[in-house]
């Protein structure tokens, strides 16, 4: 999906976290040219400033006091926090349907007012304040570093006669680009990215290769932006062209197989857009457009191919066929896994594109499907006849075919799958498929046959995750990237030309000091309040007691169709064996486990299913003894984020910490910035009176109270300790959301009241020259998990274990 979610193919998987379970193919991981590159993306930081230039601020503006407390989250000594003083606007109240809503910090929405950069300031030194009582902060640093400064591979992907892959030594900001005549050759360095900027902060996002892979057009974003800059390195001599493609975002780059250029999507440039510091930016992104630019030209020269005034939030996406006959255009008007499919035949231009160069019009598309009923993935194509993946009347989707020439007739190739779902299909060596299927959130890997759809062999697999695969049509072998929970990675190579395929491992990824033997994963079912049996992963250390005294992390995301499946995480590691702490990932509702109809159970006026779900999760490990609830830490970002902060709302008394990482958090205004409009298909649209009366029950803003205050609490209940995280360049995710959450709590839990008895600290974590997750050096991945799991343990009251 866009916005919340978001691949080249504009439907895909979330950055959930750093370091936490996030496996996109995307958000990646030169030479030549690097001030050039850096120059155009990086842009003045007018929000948040670096957090050294914080430090320097009176000391006056953070005051400690100490107050008699027992519960756990507290600060040393019983310490309380005297938090900043936030203006209210009591005139700004806004009627929805007849209900009045007052919106007193309407005002933190304007990310250049000078208001707004001050109470950045002040919290910032706030949250410094409380991280520097956190003990296991520099062993938490160090011992990630150590960890994390581990050789990682990614697949090798084989383009003209060339293969390609990226790799990281260990500690180095992005994954460096190699190229190597064959699997034996020597591996040159193709494209460095860390000579983008000092900092670290300019990555690549999306890159493709020309069919003859002399040209590499590669999209280059800063500061976590989803704005992307599209320039094109020559691959013989890696030097950077003088094309610059600006203003792109959400897109494919699809070459002809001419070599001559490629197509790609953006939106009109900004009237202020020599002013502008891309991604801190809060207007709606509308009027996607698709254009074709030719290698060698300036941007104003490129055609453009197709527009839709009429549907200016529509998005599209762009795909020339394997035989390079066919332009495929998919139009997305929310995160829904729906889509209208075009198809243009590019053998009917006689000249290519070049003959619109002149004429300067669009392209006449044919529309095969001209609805938004079902989602339509092209697999592969025989000439017109086309193969897709679809859940179309197949909620686990199925794999379907249809010739061009007669529209009305499809037929099935593989049907839909009782149990299991249909997660991915790739075509290798002409006539295979390679098909993925989720099975109770594990992977099972198949082998088929392209014509008839028939299973010739199933591949074995661990309890884990195919992270990717890499292989076009014409390739005789193929590469599967593995992970899992306790697997840092694994590389197999498959060659198609056997009668009986094995996977080989090519690659095993190893970290050093790291023994999987000491722990244990395990998969629990945990009943919801409804009876739905929701999937959980456990991950400790071998042969827990369980006794109820550990403490425990649970993970959770439940939203726009997206699985959650195993994947390594460092960060995780350390917890469990420095902190002795239990990891847990819950499947629950909203997601894609268990395809579409699970993914619904958990959208629009039954939302409230997702957070029952990790209610019941966290019931379960307390009920089981895993943990209790002081020592239970919850986690999630984004739709995750969204998640924790209502279930804080709705159960204080369930947890002792909180993590709620770049979520969304009013409910009743996110779809008026950015790309916040495409998720009213999982959220629905507060525009509309029906859907304002589901939002506004469970929007995390708006459902703040003092939980002490309610006869059916426990008395003396109050929230767990949270920590908000955002930061200042998410332009998916606007940094207001939590701005506005975090002056809210601190507010009517601890400002409004002369002595308050929610001792647990309300803070925020609000990083600088960052973005929705994609794209962070490895060093932020770093600080930002020390700091919050330093965070977590401290109020969990968990001490460290060497």
């Amino acid at each position: 999906m866009v916005s919340l979610c978001w691949s080249s193919k504009l439907i895909s998987s979330l950055w959930i976290g750093a370091g936490i379970l996030s496996r996109e193919g995307l958000h990646a991981s030169a030479s030549a040219s690097s001030s050039i590159l850096a120059g155009s993306l990086v842009g003045k930081n007018r929000l948040f400033r670096s957090r050294t230039l914080f430090a320097s601020r009176s000391a006056r503006e953070v005051i400690f006091r100490r107050k008699s407390a027992t519960t756990m989250g507290s600060l040393p000594e019983s310490v309380w926090l005297d938090y900043p003083d936030v203006r209210r606007d009591g005139s700004v109240v806004e009627d929805y349907h007849g209900v009045p809503i007052a919106d007193p910090y309407r005002w933190l929405e304007d990310p250049d007012s000078k208001e707004v950069k001050d109470f950045v300031e002040r919290q910032i030194q706030l949250t410094d304040s409380v991280l520097k009582t956190c003990e296991g902060r520099d062993k938490l640093r160090e011992k990630i570093t150590d960890l994390f400064d581990y050789p990682r591979y990614d697949c090798p992907f084989k383009q003209g006669q060339k293969y390609f892959y990226f790799h990281n030594t260990g500690l180095q900001a992005h994954s460096v680009l190699y190229v190597q005549d064959s699997l034996e050759g020597k591996a040159e360095v193709l494209l460095d990215p860390n000579q983008l900027s000092e900092d670290g902060t300019v990555a690549v996002s999306v890159y493709s290769f020309s069919e003859d892979a002399k040209y590499l057009a590669l999209g280059i974003s800063g500061s976590g932006s989803d704005w992307v800059t599209i320039k094109v390195l020559r691959v013989e001599n890696r030097m950077m062209q003088l094309d610059i493609l600006s203003w792109v975002k959400f897109s494919s780059i699809s070459w002809t197989h001419d070599n001559k250029g490629f197509f790609y999507c953006r939106y009109p440039a900004p009237t202020n857009e020599e002013t502008v510091d891309a991604g801190t930016e809060t207007n709606s992104n509308l009027h996607h457009q698709l254009y074709y630019h030719f290698l060698g030209t300036d941007q104003s020269e490129d055609i453009l191919c197709w527009k839709d005034p009429d549907n200016p939030k529509w998005l599209f996406g762009s795909e020339v066929t394997d035989d390079g006959k066919y332009l495929i255009m998919t139009l997305e008007e929310g995160c829904d896994p729906v889509n209208r499919l075009y198809y243009f035949d590019l053998s009917t231009l006689t000249n290519g594109l070049e003959d619109l160069r002149h004429t300067r019009t669009s392209l006449q598309f044919q529309k095969l499907i001209d609805n938004f009923e079902a989602q339509y993935e092209l697999i592969a194509n025989n000439g017109s006849i086309f193969t897709f993946r679809t859940n179309k009347n197949a909620p686990k989707y199925k794999l379907t075919r249809v010739d061009l020439n007669n529209p009305a007739v499809w037929t099935d190739v593989i049907p839909e799958s009782e149990k299991d779902v249909l997660e991915s299909v790739h075509c290798v060596n002409e006539h295979q498929l390679v098909v993925c299927y989720l099975s109770d959130v594990k992977y099972v890997l198949q082998i088929h046959e392209l014509d008839t759809g028939v299973l010739t062999q199933q591949l074995p697999l661990e309890i884990g995750t195919i992270s990717a695969v890499s292989g076009r049509r014409k390739d005789k072998e193929v590469f599967f990237s593995f992970t899992s929970f306790l697997t840092p990675g694994i590389i197999y190579r498959c060659d198609l030309t056997k009668n009986n395929l094995e996977l080989d491992v090519f690659r095993e990824i190893i970290v050093k000091g790291f023994d999987r033997a000491s722990f244990e994963t395990r998969q629990v079912f945990a009943p919801s309040k409804d009876g739905t049996r929701i999937p959980m992963f456990i991950v400790s250390k071998k042969d827990l007691v369980l006794n109820g005294a550990h403490p425990a992390l649970l993970y959770g995301y439940g939203g726009f169709n997206i699985s959650i499946t195993p994947a390594f995480s460092i960060s995780k590691i350390v917890l469990i064996r420095h902190f002795g702490a239990i990891f847990a990932s819950a499947n629950i509702r909203g997601g894609g486990e268990y395809g579409e109809e699970w993914h619904k159970a958990g959208c629009l006026g039954i939302k409230q299913n997702c957070f029952d779900d990790f209610q019941a999760c966290a019931e379960f490990l307390i009920r089981e003894k895993y943990t209790q609830p002081g020592k239970l830490g919850i986690e999630g970002a984004s739709n995750g984020g969204l998640l924790v902060a209502a279930c804080i709302n709705q159960r204080p008394d369930l947890f002792g910490c909180a993590l709620a990482q770049v979520g969304v958090m009013d409910m009743l205004r996110f779809h008026k910035f950015t790309i916040g409009h495409a998720w009213t298909s999982d959220y629905g649209c507060s525009d509309e009176e029906e859907q304002f009366h589901w939002q506004i029950k469970y929007s995390p803003l708006h459902n703040v109270s003092r939980p002490w205050e309610n006869p059916n609490r426990e008395k003396g209940t109050q929230y767990p300790a949270t920590m908000l995280l955002t930061a200042d360049h998410d332009d998916r995710v606007v940094p207001l959301h939590t701005l506005k959450l975090l002056a809210t709590m601190q507010y009517v839990l601890n400002k409004s009241l002369p002595n308050s008895p929610q001792t647990n600290p309300i803070i925020a974590r609000i990083d600088a020259k960052a973005g929705h997750g994609a794209g962070r050096p490895t060093k932020k991945l770093i600080e930002e998990a020390a700091d919050k799991y330093a965070f977590l343990a401290k109020m969990l009251g968990a001490s460290w274990i060497d």
